[in-house]
């Protein structure tokens, strides 16, 4: 309870939002589609999910509006191999997925800059921190004991900590005079590596026998696209003289 309550102290100040001013609360969700490159090869897009929730000011002269997001994002990247089978031709998909299960902070700013009766038009910026909370890595532990080297990636180098910037744009549909829907679309490249593995040889089995192969440097970035829907509640104070 005392952390809860802490974080939401904490957002209020960095938004500059005091109880004294009029400010809004959004939830939101959706689609988020990850992509990756390993030795700069790029992987298949991992179709996932997010979930998040702000607090911002509202400036009464309709200027930048400081904001503050807590959210929850699945990153990553996928493989998707393709078989054949049958004298039909028959398809058949095998996909797997390599999930990194983030907690984020976004601190930045938005404005609108087309306003109409029916909406309102917006952009978006921020400095965002990221808190890896799991992975799905432990799916492919048994693969790469049984080539005796890591052909997918483990959570040993995994980096927890990483940072990055969101920006976007969005709608605003106004349903009732204080709730709004939303309709936003982002992207949130990291500047530093979700996953870094140094270069080493390891002797592996291939064609039923063991070699020694050297395996390069891995370093993995996340660069995610992520489609939201959500409301955006407003709390209006107003003085009466």
């Amino acid at each position: 309870m005392k952390k809860t309550v802490l974080l939401f102290v904490t957002m209020f100040l960095l938004t500059g939002v005091s109880i004294a001013q009029s400010r809004a609360y959004s939830v939101k969700g959706g689609l988020t589609i990850g992509t990756q490159q390993w030795e700069g090869i790029d992987r298949d897009p991992l179709f996932s999910y997010h979930g998040a929730a702000s607090i911002e000011s509202v400036p009464e002269d309709n200027s930048f509006a400081l904001f503050a997001q807590l959210g929850y994002h699945v990153k990553g990247s996928a493989w998707r191999n393709t078989f054949f089978s049958g004298p039909t031709g028959n398809i058949s998909v095998s996909t797997q997925k390599f999930e990194y299960k983030n907690v984020s902070l976004l601190l930045g700013f938005k404005r609108n800059f087309l306003e109409r009766t029916n909406s309102n038009v917006y952009y978006l910026m921020g400095v965002r921190g990221d808190y890896t909370v799991g992975t799905n890595l432990d799916e492919y532990v048994a693969f790469n004991e049984f080539n005796n080297a890591p052909v997918y990636p483990f959570d040993e180098a995994v980096r927890k900590w990483n940072y990055g910037v969101t920006v976007g744009a969005g709608v605003e549909f106004p349903f009732a005079e204080y709730v709004s829907g939303i309709l936003e679309i982002s992207i949130s490249p990291d500047f530093s590596d979700q996953y870094r593995q140094g270069a080493f040889s390891a002797s592996v089995i291939q064609n039923g026998s063991s070699v020694l192969r050297s395996f390069p440097e891995r370093k993995i970035r996340n660069l995610v696209l992520e489609i939201s829907v959500g409301f955006r509640f407003l709390h209006k104070i107003e003085y009466i003289d």
